[in-house]
């Protein structure tokens, strides 16, 4: 059995698998917002998965942020108490065995590559676009984490092939500018249409009001798909993936997926790009699935 922890900015959920992948129980807990609290509630969720599932299984865990491979400690995790933190040795003495962490847009790539939208994929980039961007990438079916433990994190890149309006682009949170982060999220989206008309719709507004044709939300959704697709052919040029996993509140916005392929082929160094962009079988089960299946790398 296969014990995945998905450590979220607000839920805490512990999922149990059998060799299948079949789910046997899943619990959850709100994130407490405290280091020392947070090493009992994963405690106790995991104690709590075993009992009703009915037996002791490996652990793995799927965090925000990553483990600095220099000092063993966490940095860039949203939920910020866990940065400075040695949270992987210290859920292990609090547990009394071994574990396994990685980021949490790895455990969606792993996830999907091993048995959901990217399955029989060499090469397969999750692409996590909701509040922030992030993302993941698996070859042969291996987490690639770098050297530095950053791979995959195109985040905080800026946007390529930025036009004069565009540059040097928006200031991030992170103290550059133009990074993708807050160019192709859900942010990025209603912030540009803000900038572009004056309104501040959310999200899901400007999808709707792009489907009912209005002019304004139109040219925002396109002007989003063109800087998500030059995000994407960047991306393309550097490591050329079998498939793309979509994840986060923005792949669930049917119409990217028919118009992303035309705007990577202009920018891609080739004659021909014939790459799958597909949304993530397992949706929001993503992370905590390939939190269980850190074991099976």
């Amino acid at each position: 059995m296969q014990i995945g922890i998905d450590f979220g900015g607000t839920k805490i959920e512990a999922a149990a698998l059998d060799a299948t992948g079949r789910f046997l129980t899943r619990v959850r807990t709100p994130n407490p917002g405290n280091y020392d609290q947070a090493i009992l509630d994963v405690r106790d969720l995991i104690a709590r998965a075993e009992q009703e599932a009915g037996a002791s299984g490996t652990i793995g865990i799927g965090t925000p942020g990553s483990i600095s491979p220099r000092t063993g400690r966490m940095r860039n995790s949203n939920s910020t108490y866990l940065n400075g933190r040695t949270f992987r040795e210290d859920l292990e003495v609090a547990l009394g065995r071994e574990i396994r962490m990685a980021n949490d847009a790895n455990c969606l790539a792993l996830s999907e590559a091993v048995d959901g939208a990217a399955a029989g994929a060499r090469i397969a980039f999750a692409v996590i676009v909701g509040t922030g961007v992030g993302g993941g990438l698996v070859v042969d079916g291996q987490i690639v984490e770098g050297a530095n433990g950053i791979g995959g994190e195109w985040g905080h890149i800026p946007l390529p092939w930025m036009r004069g309006d565009e540059f040097p682009g928006p200031e991030c949170w992170c103290g550059q500018r133009g990074c993708l982060d807050i160019q192709i999220s859900g942010t990025g989206l209603t912030r540009d249409h803000t900038a572009r008309t004056g309104h501040h719709l959310d999200g899901p507004a400007i999808i709707q009001a792009a489907r009912r044709g209005a002019a304004d939300a139109t040219a925002t959704v396109e002007a989003y798909v063109d800087r998500l697709g030059r995000a994407m052919a960047l991306l393309v040029n550097v490591i050329d993936p079998d498939v793309f996993v979509m994840g986060g509140g923005m792949s669930n916005v049917e119409e990217i997926y028919d118009r992303l392929p035309d705007v990577i082929r202009r920018y891609t160094f080739a004659d021909a790009w014939e790459g799958a962009i597909v949304p993530a079988k397992w949706g929001d089960s993503s992370g905590v699935r390939g939190a269980a299946r850190l074991w099976a790398m």
